[in-house]
């Protein structure tokens, strides 16, 4: 994917050249950032804030292209505030609130800077790998008790990283996966064995989390990856590559795995894991339970509940990102919400086997988001900073394949 996209460079301008690279360089850091969020709140959200402030005061532009996104993530986001309304004591809602106001500007502002600059998707994924290889080493080492003080990066027994939750820290692994996984399949032979190293400690990583969702999340996104890249790729020899790699890399992760389960407690705690139905699952005012009773409850509550207010009313959390939608911001932003995903699946699905510059790129988040819709139905997905990114460059995707298709005059740049 390194020729992905130079030939949309615009005219070169010194100066805008020098900010360009500047203002990528700056959005490189910030996505690095992501991987690291072990208290609230984290590097991520004070330097980003920071950053999109800075680019709205010199110039964000948001186009005709990203403007629906904005307007359903607003509209997503009013739905939390009219909640708080009908909060008896808001304690901490209004920052919760605050915080999904800020992840929703973030997403339209990778879609708005993907659209003024495509060549900014590698350098978002590099990144992102960079940040998914640090902190998926240290959620294995220290499951391991690799050196003193390495419990910091476990929570009950699972590797978490640089993450405060397991269930955060592994599906935020898979995404990166895929781009190793891509350029492994599609790129030159003489990087595969760095890719597969680093597909082997972003699967290990994914494994120790012990996160069913994240399990799920990866199996269905490799499978679905190799499946569209077989779907594009329709020759022979490189049908033959897929296979003799795919096969490889899949050998080098039973290998890591089997290591892993000589541990007598990744094995008793894969063993129990496994199991698809838990106690918590299945039982009185377990999760299923609750979300019968939720989505009954939220049937007569049209603004919702507020924010963090439903764990006050059962044991746990709503564990499902539609009920969620239902509790914290009402019946405005659950619709908002399921018009979000439905138009960002078509969005990316239109284009997924078009041949452009940024097709890699779109392939790897339209999958890595159909999964985490899938495991939304299990849980809270609101807060996970990976899936605006994750959006945003998939409406960034949307907005270019817009611009690519309309009618030019003589002479207009692509």
């Amino acid at each position: 994917m390194s020729d992905a996209v130079t030939h949309f460079a615009p005219p070169f301008r010194p100066q805008l050249a020098a900010v360009g690279v500047f203002g990528s360089a700056l959005v490189t850091l910030g996505v690095f950032l992501s991987g690291f969020v072990i208290a609230e709140p984290a590097p991520y959200e004070v330097f980003m804030a920071g950053l999109i402030g800075m680019w709205a005061i010199f110039g964000l532009r948001i186009s005709r292209n990203v403007a629906p996104l904005l307007a359903l993530l607003l509209t997503f986001n009013i739905g939390g505030m009219l909640s708080l309304t009908v909060m008896t004591d808001m304690a901490d809602g209004p920052i919760y609130i605050a915080v999904s106001l800020f992840l929703a500007l973030s997403a339209v502002f990778f879609a708005a800077i993907i659209e003024a600059r495509p060549q900014r998707l590698q350098l978002i994924f590099r990144a992102w790998v960079a940040s998914a290889l640090i902190t998926s080493l240290l959620g294995i080492l220290g499951y391991f008790h690799a050196f003193p003080g390495s419990e910091a990066f476990t929570l009950y027994d699972r590797a978490k990283g640089a993450f405060q939750d397991p269930n955060v820290f592994g599906p935020f692994l898979v995404a990166p996966s895929l781009y190793l996984m891509h350029g492994l399949l599609a790129g030159r032979l003489l990087g595969a064995p760095l890719k597969i190293v680093g597909v082997v400690i972003l699967a290990l990583g994914v494994f120790l989390s012990f996160s069913r969702a994240a399990w799920a999340l990866y199996l269905f996104s490799v499978v679905a990856l190799v499946f569209v890249m077989l779907l594009k790729e329709r020759t022979a020899v490189f049908r033959l590559k897929i296979l003799t790699l795919s096969i490889c890399a899949a050998g080098a992760m039973v290998v890591a795995l089997v290591f892993a389960l000589q541990s007598s407690a990744v094995s008793n705690l894969f063993s129990s894991r496994t199991q698809l139905v838990q106690e918590y699952d299945g039982g009185h005012l377990g999760r299923f339970d609750r979300h019968r009773i939720g989505f009954l409850m939220s049937m007569e509550k049209p603004l919702g509940i507020g924010p963090m207010v439903f764990s006050t009313m059962f044991p746990e959390d709503e564990h499902n990102i539609w009920l969620k939608s239902l509790t914290t911001y009402g019946w405005m932003g659950f619709l908002s919400y399921l018009t979000l995903a439905i138009w960002t699946f078509a969005a990316g699905f239109q284009s997924l086997l078009r041949d452009r510059p940024w097709q890699p790129y779109l392939m790897i988040s339209f999958l890595t988001f159909c999964g985490h819709t899938a495991v939304g139905f299990v849980i809270d997905t609101d807060h996970w900073r990976h899936l605006y990114l994750l959006i945003g460059v998939i409406w960034g995707c949307r907005a270019l394949e817009l611009r690519h298709n309309r009618p030019r005059h003589d002479g207009e740049r692509p």
